[in-house]
C-alpha cells in the first residue's frame, strides 16, 4: 500500500473492532496526537459503539488520543460556525451535506478529502456508495467522508390504527391519508406527533409534498434557477395548510423540540409521525418515552409517504439524509485515517450494533433491525432520493423553508406568502 492509508497501515495494521492489531512499528512516545470528535449523538448505547473503535484505533496507535465533544444539535448549528474560526475548532464533525456542506467549504475551514479518497487507487473512494460520494462531493472534490444515509417516512402505532379503523396498507395517496387522519380524530385519537419548535420536523412535510407534486426534473429545475413559486410549489404548499386546518398534531405542538415529538409518540399519545430513520426507530423512540421502555417493536409499522394525484413525483422518490465527517483545516493528518478506520473498516459493526444505515459497500448485510432494513429495502429500489431541503438549499434558504413549513401548517401565512418568502431567500443566493 501507498499513500495515507499505507503508511499508517504499515504503523498499526488496519483492523476492524473486535478483531486483534498487528503492530508493525514503534511509534515514538512524543509524538502525541489529538483527535478532536465533535459529534451530536446522545443515545448511550450508540455512543459507546464509537468509543469502542475509538478505544480500538488508540490501542492501535499509541501516538493518537481521540477526545469526544458533544453538542446538542440545534445548539451544534448555531455554534459551529463560531467554533470553526476559533482556536478551539474541532478536528472532525458530523456534516448533512449539501447547501450547508457547500457553504463551509468556501470559508477555508474545512479540508477537501479528495486526495484522501483517492489514495492507493482510490481505496476508500472504490469502499463507499457512489451516491454518498457524490452527495458529499462539490464540483468534483469530496469534502466529507461518508457514514449512513438516511430515509424519512411514516411510523405509525398499529394498536391505535386498528382502533380507529384505519388501515396503512391503503393510504397511497394524499387523499388517503387525510381521511385517515380524520378518521383518527373521529376516534378520538391525536394523528400525528409534531415537531413545531425545532421546525425542520414540519419542513419534512412541505418537502415530501413539494417532490410529489413536481417529480424530479421539476424540483431540479426549480433549485437550478426556476424558483420556488410555480404551480407545483403552490399546491404543495395549500396541501400543508389544509393538513393544518384539520388541526391534527398534539396540543402545544408549535412549541416541541424532537425529543418531545418522539416521546409523544413513544407514549402512545400520538397515531404516527414522519421521522427520519439512519437509526432504528423502535429504539429512538424508546429512549425518549417517558417510561424509557416505549410502544413494543412488533406495535411500530411504517409506510412511505404517499403520492398526490396529478403530481409528477413518485411514491419511490425518496427524502432523507446523508450523513459524514468534515475535517477542518488544520485537524491533525491522521483525521482521515480514524474516519476511515470508523466508516469503512467498522461499517459492519455500525450497522450491528448502532441499528445504521451505512454507506460502505456490503455493509448492509449486518443490519438487522427489521425497521431499518425495510427501511434499506425502500431505499434499494429509490427512484430519486432528495437531501433534507433545509440542508440542500443551505442554511439561510433552508431556514426560511422550515419556518414556512411552521407558519403554514399553523395558519400563520398563506401558500403565496410563504413562497415569496422562500423565493426571496433563494433569489439573494442565486
Amino acid at each position: 500500500m501507498s499513500g495515507i492509508f499505507g503508511r499508517l497501515a504499515r504503523q498499526r495494521g488496519l483492523f476492524a473492532l473486535g478483531t486483534v492489531a498487528m503492530l508493525t512499528a514503534i511509534v515514538p512516545a512524543n509524538a502525541q496526537t489529538t483527535i478532536k470528535w465533535l459529534h451530536l449523538e446522545a443515545n448511550p448505547d450508540r455512543l459507546a459503539t464509537w468509543e469502542d473503535i475509538a478505544a480500538a484505533y488508540e490501542e492501535a496507535n499509541p501516538d493518537v488520543t481521540i477526545e469526544f465533544q458533544f453538542l446538542e444539535n440545534e445548539a451544534f448549528k448555531a455554534k459551529l460556525p463560531t467554533l470553526l474560526q476559533s482556536n478551539e475548532a474541532p478536528s472532525m464533525f458530523y456534516t448533512w451535506g449539501g447547501g450547508v456542506l457547500k457553504a463551509q467549504s468556501e470559508t477555508g475551514a474545512i479540508r477537501d478529502l479528495t486526495a484522501a479518497m483517492d489514495a492507493d487507487g482510490g481505496a476508500w473512494r472504490n469502499a463507499v456508495s457512489p451516491a454518498a460520494v457524490d452527495g458529499l462531493s462539490i464540483d468534483g472534490k469530496v469534502w466529507a467522508g461518508p457514514q449512513q444515509s438516511g430515509l424519512v417516512s411514516f411510523f405509525y402505532n398499529k394498536a391505535l390504527f386498528e382502533e380507529a379503523g384505519v388501515d396503512a396498507a391503503a393510504i397511497t395517496t394524499w387523499d388517503e391519508y387525510l381521511a385517515a387522519v380524520s378518521a383518527l380524530k373521529e376516534a378520538g385519537i391525536t394523528p400525528i406527533a409534531g415537531g413545531g419548535g425545532d421546525k425542520w420536523p414540519i419542513h419534512f412535510f412541505w418537502s415530501y409534498l413539494a417532490m410529489r407534486e413536481l417529480g424530479q426534473d421539476g424540483f431540479a429545475a426549480a433549485k437550478a434557477g426556476e424558483g420556488f413559486q410555480g404551480e407545483g410549489f403552490l399546491r404543495a404548499s395549500q396541501k400543508l395548510a389544509d393538513l393544518g386546518a384539520l388541526e391534527p398534531f398534539q396540543d402545544g405542538y408549535l412549541g416541541a423540540s424532537w425529543p418531545d415529538t418522539q416521546a409523544v409518540f413513544a407514549d402512545g399519545r400520538a397515531a404516527m409521525m414522519l421521522a427520519f430513520e439512519n437509526t432504528a426507530t423502535p429504539s429512538n423512540q424508546a429512549n425518549a418515552a417517558t417510561d424509557g421502555k416505549g410502544l413494543a417493536s412488533d406495535n411500530i409499522g411504517r409506510f412511505a409517504f404517499p403520492v398526490v394525484e396529478g403530481g409528477a413525483g413518485l411514491i419511490t422518490d425518496d427524502f432523507g439524509g446523508l450523513n459524514g465527517w468534515v475535517v477542518t483545516t488544520n485537524a491533525p493528518p491522521e483525521t482521515e485515517d480514524f474516519i476511515h478506520f470508523l466508516t469503512i473498516e467498522n461499517a459492519s459493526v455500525l450497522a450491528e450494533r448502532n441499528s445504521t444505515l451505512p454507506t460502505a459497500l456490503g455493509s448492509d448485510a449486518s443490519v438487522k433491525d427489521p425497521s431499518l432494513a425495510d427501511s434499506a429495502a425502500q431505499m434499494a429500489k429509490a427512484t430519486w432520493h432528495q437531501n433534507y431541503l433545509d440542508q440542500d438549499l443551505g442554511p439561510n434558504v433552508g431556514r426560511v423553508v422550515n419556518d414556512m413549513s411552521v407558519e403554514l401548517v399553523s395558519g400563520g401565512v398563506t401558500p403565496e406568502e410563504a413562497l415569496q418568502q422562500i423565493q426571496d431567500a433563494f433569489s439573494m443566493e442565486m
